[in-house]
């Protein structure tokens, strides 16, 4: 990410929640106040339409520089059109984008936004698509600008899956990053089949965790089971008393956990391990 303000090891990012123009403002004023680098815009529960808020993205940016946030309709998000994402990328002062609306074809109307940017060099992109990470991380998207191929790698992701089995993600993103540096030099043409089957593994284990059959009631819940299970919480609790597993959920948790062995054994091992000086 080519981040002029860029000072740290770690890229501290603060949300602002998109639901007025004040609000916004302040909430962004505080996010440079307290030393974060970027403010993801969040537009979930937002009734205004994209005019209005790409004028509260853009007053935001004024302060402090900015994280476009693509969230899914079923968290409180919007549908936003391609219009919306060309005029967004053009602001000066944004250099991230996090796609998450779950649905491939609004996924791929952000990219090609990007894309056609002057400023595509200048935004990195990030996959929120819990049900789709695999394919996003390993996708080149390729398109024509003014008559020369152009290429955008998703570069990372910042998902909810990755709250669990950890160890597993961060060596899948390796993993990942090494086949795309082949993939550019020429070195290899083909993604192994492995990793499709294991993006069937991983997607069907999210679709548990996440709760999709009760559109995504037990979300919270269903993380927090694992890392209970895991030895990290005592319990599944969430600030909700009423927010808890669905039903069926537990059992379908049982289930991944048997078939799909390859997803949490390194993280059970790690943190068996390692627990005691974590937590003492």
């Amino acid at each position: 990410m080519m981040l002029k303000y860029y000072k740290h090891s770690i890229v501290k990012v603060a949300g602002v929640l998109l639901k007025s123009l004040e609000n916004a403002v302040k909430e962004a004023e505080i996010a440079a106040e307290l030393g974060y680098d970027l403010a993801m815009v969040m537009p979930i529960g937002a009734k205004y339409g994209e005019n209005e808020l790409l004028d509260m993205i853009k007053a935001v940016s004024e302060i402090i520089p900015v994280f476009g946030f693509y969230p899914q309709v079923a968290i409180g998000g919007k549908v936003l059109s391609f219009e919306f994402w060309r005029k967004l990328a053009e602001i000066p002062n944004l250099y991230a984008i996090k796609i998450a609306p779950f649905n491939r074809y609004y996924t791929i109307d952000v990219v090609r936004a990007v894309l056609k940017s002057s400023r595509r060099d200048e935004i990195a992109l990030y996959t929120g698509n819990d049900d789709n990470i695999i394919i996003d991380l390993v996708t080149p998207f390729r398109m024509k600008v003014n008559g020369k191929e152009i290429t955008k790698w998703i570069v990372g992701g910042l998902l909810g899956q990755w709250s669990v089995w950890t160890k597993f993600a961060v060596n899948l993103l390796n993993r990942i990053k090494d086949l795309r540096k082949k993939i550019e030099k020429g070195e290899v043409k083909t993604v192994p089949v492995e990793l499709f089957k294991l993006h069937v593994d991983y997607t069907d284990a999210n679709a548990v965790i996440f709760d999709v059959k009760n559109n995504f009631r037990g979300l919270y819940a269903g993380i927090n089971e694992i890392l209970r299970r895991q030895g990290l919480l005592e319990g599944r609790w969430t600030l909700d008393p009423n927010m808890d597993l669905s039903p069926g959920q537990l059992e379908e948790i049982e289930r991944i956990l048997k078939e799909y062995p390859n997803l949490h054994e390194e993280d059970d091992k790690f943190i068996k391990e390692h627990i005691d000086e974590w937590l003492p």
